[in-house]
């Protein structure tokens, strides 16, 4: 039976897929274990940041045949909505100069020339399988974005969604060899009511990506 371990930074983002079904087992990462469609579920609560993404990515994927990513995520002048996202990229990683900052692919060597794409490397995610969604670049990084000005800067970077996760998942998928994939949904626009949107938002989009994850495994 093919195993899927589905990442979720928060626990709300977690607890909207398949909800009310596993047991739950305690560790490093809280996580809920659950078959779905012929498949073998292991759903984790990862914690904020690229740090804890990454890790968890790395304890629990080994035995795993796919690893997905399900939540939440801030817009950068895109609608609201669930996004298929097809490429990731990591927005803080890179080197700084006098007056700029070259951002180069994550893991790759901080120096030189970054390459023919400006916008520092992404990471291409496993072929969508037909959900009919609309497709995201989505940059991550180690810092909630709530300012237009940084919005604008990573518009720059061909990034449509912004977070703090899936670029360091798709870093450690590209590190195990595994296929990976993410969906997240938007709570709010990158800018000065994004505390309060994301706050407000978060249980609706948590739900909206999760049924979109859920129709995922279904098509695996």
């Amino acid at each position: 039976m093919p195993h899927v371990l589905i990442l979720a930074a928060l626990p709300e983002e977690a607890d909207a897929l398949f909800p009310g079904t596993g047991t739950r087992e305690a560790g490093p990462f809280a996580i809920r274990r659950l078959t779905a469609h012929g498949h073998a579920l292991t759903v984790a609560t990862t914690g904020l940041g690229k740090v804890n993404a990454a890790l968890a990515a790395g304890l629990l994927g080994a035995d795993a045949d796919i690893l997905l990513m399900t939540g939440t995520c801030g817009a950068l002048g895109t609608p609201p909505g669930a996004y298929w996202l097809a490429e990731a990229l990591q927005h803080d990683y890179g080197a700084t100069h006098p007056g700029v900052f070259r951002r180069y692919r994550a893991g790759d060597w901080p120096m030189g020339d970054p390459g023919p794409d400006s916008s520092g490397a992404h990471f291409a995610a496993m072929p969508d399988p037909g959900l009919g969604l609309p497709h995201a670049r989505i940059a991550s990084g180690d810092s909630f974005v709530a300012c237009p000005d940084a919005a604008a800067d990573l518009q720059s970077l061909g990034a449509t969604l912004v977070d703090m996760e899936v670029g360091a998942v798709a870093q450690a998928a590209a590190r195990l060899g595994k296929p990976w994939g993410a969906i997240k949904a938007v709570t709010d626009d990158a800018n000065d009511a994004s505390d309060g949107d994301f706050n407000a938002n978060l249980i609706r989009a948590a739900r909206a990506a999760a049924v979109e994850v859920e129709r995922l495994v279904e098509l695996l």
